[in-house]
């Protein structure tokens, strides 16, 4: 079906009805259970936890390189060499984890930590010993293991050869993901070959604002992007077709996205905010699920290429024999989800717009200032964008399994304030519109991963961005896990599998 078809479905019409402030201006927190069967978990990432950047082997990194290099890069002038030291101190996390009663915990692998050049010409056996080790800590505990290969985190030694940017990244990546396979296969219970691309390859490729720092708008991040969905593609078929039928397991990507609401409910806006979905979580989600990248993207980012003076697209094509290496790639969508935008349409295009995937799309796209912000300006508190957002993923790809990889809230409160009521709620208004997706809108999610279990080193925002329902107090050299009120909520959901004090029965 063309892409200006399905944009003028009445049923398309409806779903993306225009100002979901006014949609839900007198919502209620649903008082309906969760599905039995549903699952709840925390996640974590390797850079952003076990510090330990240079101990027992570990080869340096991406990130390691880029705040090094210029230690301004992060808010507060920190890094993630010591973070909150999961390296030893991991067995308290999971305390932490055990506590809350979660049935599962989402962490990724550091890359250089089990192969510090990237190859596997040299793995690090005291790398390897610490993954088995927290694997058989959660084992111990009752807890899962779903496991992250790559968050962000490429070795320094293939950076060097051109990191995403170099064809040889697929292959490198394959082979680093059968290694997991046969060390980690028989303690995983699900698999995530790579952690949100759009930030890899947009942030880090493009713009350059996160590792490695490569400033390459609208070319050098559409590359990334090709490698990526080819990496993932590879590895997975690989545990297809040779480690599946051992374990039993299954294998995916995680692909994070926004919601993108029409600014009015004229069919231009609606166009305007269909076409930025598309750009954003469709130019991942549709090759995996549909073998090629967007139609409208090609359209557009073909026609930009040419009226800019390329000798052909940027957006660099699929072979026949690569879309169909791509199509199919997942058991199930796992979805990161934080915030909400606005769209609206542009009355005049630009003949020759800058280079760049933001502007390929070719719509205006902003926030409004009365919605709450938490610890860094994009992130608005915009909890009916979540539910519109899941009854948008079944709409266009169908009814698919899902599983909430992550979602959470940051504050800047440094003084280890344990009464995180703004968490609370926040925990609350986007579950429960979750919810109703899956009570009102047949939306198949089957599990909630909360971001984060502990206060860590959030990215460029160092540790003033505090995502953790416990308090890592940074100023003690033991690091105490410290619980706050949000833990203690989120643990009684987990026991009651309600957001409220009681629930009415399904």
């Amino acid at each position: 079906m063309r892409f200006p078809s399905l944009l003028l479905t009445c049923s398309l019409a409806a779903l993306v009805a225009a100002d979901g402030d006014d949609e839900f201006k007198n919502y209620n927190i649903t008082n309906r259970p969760f599905p039995k069967g549903f699952r709840f978990g925390v996640a974590t990432a390797a850079y952003q936890i076990e510090g330990a950047w240079n101990v027992d082997g570990k080869g340096p990194e991406v990130w390691d390189d880029f705040f090094h290099e210029k230690p301004s890069r992060s808010s507060d002038g920190t890094n993630g060499d010591v973070a909150t030291d999961s390296y030893h101190l991991y067995k308290d996390d999971i305390r932490c984890m055990t506590e809350v009663g979660v049935d599962y915990s989402r962490f990724s692998i550091a890359w250089s930590r089990i192969l510090p050049d990237g190859t596997a010409d040299k793995i690090n056996q005291k790398g390897v010993d610490y993954y088995i080790n927290v694997f058989k800590e959660l084992k111990a505990k009752g807890i899962r293991s779903f496991v992250t290969m790559y968050h962000w985190d490429i070795p320094s030694a293939l950076q060097k050869q051109g990191g995403w940017l170099n064809p040889k990244v697929v292959d490198w990546f394959e082979a680093y993901a059968e290694l997991c396979y046969k060390l980690f296969g028989e303690y995983v219970d699900s698999w995530v070959t790579i952690n949100e691309p759009k930030q890899i390859c947009h942030a880090g490729y493009g713009a350059g604002v996160f590792a490695p720092g490569v400033v390459s708008p609208g070319v050098g991040e559409y590359v990334c992007a090709r490698h990526v969905l080819l990496a993932h593609a590879k590895a997975w078929r690989l545990w297809d077709e040779k480690y599946r039928p051992v374990f039993k397991t299954q294998n995916t990507i995680v692909v994070d996205s926004d919601w993108y609401e029409p600014k009015t409910y004229s069919k231009e806006d609606a166009e305007a905010a269909e076409i930025k979905r598309q750009f954003v979580y469709g130019m991942y989600m549709n090759p995996i699920i549909k073998g090629d990248w967007p139609e409208i993207m090609t359209k557009y980012v073909g026609e930009l290429s040419r009226q800019q003076g390329f000798n052909q697209s940027r957006l660099p094509p699929f072979s026949e024999e690569e879309k169909k290496l791509i199509k199919g790639t997942y058991d199930y969508i796992a979805l990161n989800h934080y915030t909400t935008y606005m769209v609206k349409a542009r009355g005049t295009k630009s003949r020759s717009p800058p280079v760049s995937w933001e502007e390929d799309a070719q719509v205006d796209v902003y926030q409004k200032s009365t919605w709450k912000t938490a610890a860094i300006d994009w992130f608005k508190i915009v909890p009916w964008g979540f539910g519109k957002l899941l009854r948008w993923i079944k709409h266009t790809y169908g009814d698919v399994e899902i599983v909430i990889s992550e979602n959470g809230v940051s504050d800047t409160d440094r003084s280890g304030t344990l009464r995180d009521q703004h968490r609370i709620d926040y925990i609350k208004s986007y579950m429960s519109h979750m919810l109703d997706a899956i009570h009102d809108g047949g939306v198949n999610v089957v599990s909630y991963t909360l971001w984060s279990i502990i206060d860590n080193f959030e990215w460029t925002q160092g540790f003033n961005g505090k995502l953790g329902i416990y308090f890592v107090n940074q100023s003690d050299p033991s690091l105490p896990r410290i619980a706050k009120d949000s833990s203690k909520y989120y643990a009684n959901v987990i026991k009651t599998k309600c957001l409220l004090d009681s629930c009415v029965e399904n």
